[in-house]
């Protein structure tokens, strides 16, 4: 690590040691610095490193050894501002050569070209690794005014952008200027940046050609055409003096002066957003599949500081010029098959205290916009959870943000489509979905993780229906057996409950008890098991479920036997004494792919979906 402030310090983490590295020893009138100097590798050759006072200065051995590769390069003289106001006369005020370099440019292109700006208003480029260097300052700029940061083009070594800061000149305009021919000739990119405005840094994205992005003393601004024009891009940013930015990979992190480090997740649409923009859906990043709650305890109070994480889930980017009555977000695997449906049409449950989570730890339901302008939705990664089932909330809560324990899968590392329908018009993107790279787990151990996983959704949702039935059939059954007194029609109501019971797994329960699945408790259970961790289950945990995978395709075929021979009859018989009908709930049942599995070989014949 290099740390820097007023000096130049080599840190070493394992030990805790620094060690001081600066070009020079002491202070003197050919070697000045400030507190915020300038310190940059060279993006062509991650061995060179930049250092910057009144002179440049490159190491190639981390600081051991250091080689001035320029003269001075800052103003010797200059006229004193009027902005010095009444101590423009003052002996303080006389004009002597004391600027510094304060921003350091290499090519991403050539190892040998650089630039750099001075805090006094000068621009000059090195093509030969600093042997000579050549001033290139436009015209409009004087004394006094800032380089503040030059940013060397990413896609051609003869373009540069420098962001100027004028606030010592009493001017707080924003001054961005642009060269395409190497400094011959500079033009000011400013429109719809406004007034009060200083600009302290402009970036060139590192993907896309001409897409800019430039912090002010208030916000962050974005171009899509090299300048020409801009707009806010602050979203919900506080009114702050935005310092430096960089692009790291799909993200935009910010250091401001006052309020901390900001991040904008995810800047991919950006670079394929155009000045007109139409209804569409914009091709998403790669996703990463990382647990993003790994919480283990209690959770920290609301009011502890604390930075936020990115997004848990593969964001979806989409755009509509106008309203649409409805739209439809589906992920579909490699096969085609339709892993996940959003509807803007969809309805949720308002959130409410649960037991002992409150309301305000909860995260709000997600909706699919169907408003016009740019929307981002997130897919969790999950496939559909099973309907009517609460399984309540983790003890690791997050403030605002809690989500329930899942009911339904992780989705298998691959390759996905995402479709978005508005007004009968369908737009596909293609989105690949890979495992936290921390993750040690082959893609055979996922593979199995997830086809366990899957098997045991799927009969998770045959047997919900029938935990269902047979919860309301119990109530109804004791209040039924209640009003047939003495009769035979007791003894027939009595022999389905005891049938109900056995299938239900608890013949001996609590008389007046509604009856529950026992199985599904301990499908629910091994479900746990195999998705809490990116592991292969381990061989208990793995017999353990093919067990029940086995057990809950019996347990359906025993229900359907119910429904259609016992269920009939005591309705009959209900009818004939004048009691009332015996009702279902008439939840739909499903197959169960994937059951009767004894080995590998038969499971590669599964069923379920393979993206």
């Amino acid at each position: 690590d290099i740390v820097y402030g007023g000096k130049l310090t080599r840190y070493d983490r394992k030990t805790g040691q620094g060690q001081d590295i600066l070009p020079k020893v002491f202070r003197a009138p050919d070697w000045r610095m400030i507190r915020t100097q300038p310190i940059v590798f060279s993006p062509v050759d991650n061995k060179t490193l930049y250092f910057s006072g009144n002179t440049l200065w490159k190491t190639q051995n981390s600081g051991s050894d250091w080689t001035q590769i320029s003269p001075d390069l800052t103003r010797k003289t200059w006229e004193v501002p009027a902005s010095a106001g009444k101590y423009k006369d003052q002996p303080a005020a006389k004009p002597t050569q004391r600027g510094v370099i304060y921003t350091i440019a290499p090519s991403f292109q050539d190892l040998n070209r650089i630039w750099i700006g001075t805090d006094d208003g000068l621009i000059h480029k090195t093509a030969d690794g600093g042997k000579t260097w050549q001033e290139i300052t436009p015209k409009e700029i004087t004394a006094w005014q800032k380089i503040s940061i030059i940013e060397a083009g990413h896609f051609d070594a003869e373009t540069a952008y420098a962001a100027v800061n004028t606030l010592r000149l009493d001017d707080n305009r924003p001054h961005i200027y642009r060269t395409h021919d190497g400094g011959k000739t500079w033009k000011e990119i400013v429109k719809g940046i406004p007034d009060g405005q200083t600009v302290n840094v402009v970036r060139e994205d590192t993907e896309r050609k001409g897409l800019l992005f430039a912090g002010t003393e208030r916000a962050v601004y974005v171009s899509l055409d090299d300048g020409e024009n801009w707009q806010s891009l602050r979203l919900n940013m506080p009114a702050t003096s935005v310092r430096d930015l960089i692009i790291k990979d799909d993200d935009i992190a910010v250091g401001t002066h006052g309020r901390g480090f900001w991040i904008l997740d995810n800047i991919t649409p950006l670079r394929q957003l155009s000045q007109t923009a139409k209804t569409g859906l914009f091709k998403p990043q790669t996703a990463l599949r990382v647990r993003w709650n790994l919480n283990t305890d209690t959770p920290l109070p609301p009011d502890e500081p604390a930075g936020e994480n990115p997004p848990d889930g593969a964001m979806i980017d989409y755009y509509l010029e106008k309203p649409a009555a409805n739209v439809t977000l589906e992920i579909k695997d490699g096969k085609g098959n339709v892993v996940r449906r959003y509807s803007s049409t969809d309805k949720f449950t308002p959130v409410k205290d649960t037991g002992n989570v409150p309301a305000y730890w909860i995260r709000p339901p997600q909706v699919l916009s169907a408003e016009a302008g740019m929307h981002r939705f997130l897919w969790d990664f999950r496939y559909a959870p099973v309907q009517g089932v609460e399984t309540g909330f983790p003890i690791s809560a997050i403030y605002g943000n809690t989500t329930p324990n899942p009911t339904s899968p992780l989705a298998m590392i691959g390759n996905y489509s995402v479709v978005l329908t508005v007004g009968g018009k369908s737009y596909t993107q293609p989105l690949t979905l890979k495992i936290d790279p921390r993750v040690t787990a082959t893609s055979a151990d996922l593979q199995k993780q997830f086809d366990l996983s899957k098997q045991l959704y799927d009969a998770w949702l045959s047997l919900e229906p029938v935990n269902a039935e047979l919860e309301e059939l119990s109530k109804q059954l004791a209040e039924l057996k209640k009003r047939a007194g003495q009769t035979p029609l007791a003894a027939r109501i009595d022999d389905l409950e005891k049938k109900l019971a056995e299938l239900s797994g608890t013949p001996n329960r609590r008389p007046g008890a509604a009856l529950n699945l026992s199985l599904l408790g301990n499908l629910q259970t091994v479900f746990g098991r195999i998705q809490d961790v990116d592991a292969a289950p381990v061989p208990n945990v793995e017999a353990a479920a093919r067990q029940i995978i086995n057990d809950s395709k019996s347990t359906v075929e025993r229900w359907e036997i119910i429904e259609k021979q016992d269920i009939p009859l005591i309705r009959q018989q209900l009818k004939e004494n004048g009691l009332p009908e015996l009702k279902l709930v008439g939840r739909k049942i499903r197959s169960i792919p994937g059951a009767e599995v004894e080995d590998d070989d038969e499971d590669e014949e599964s069923t379920s979906a393979k993206p």
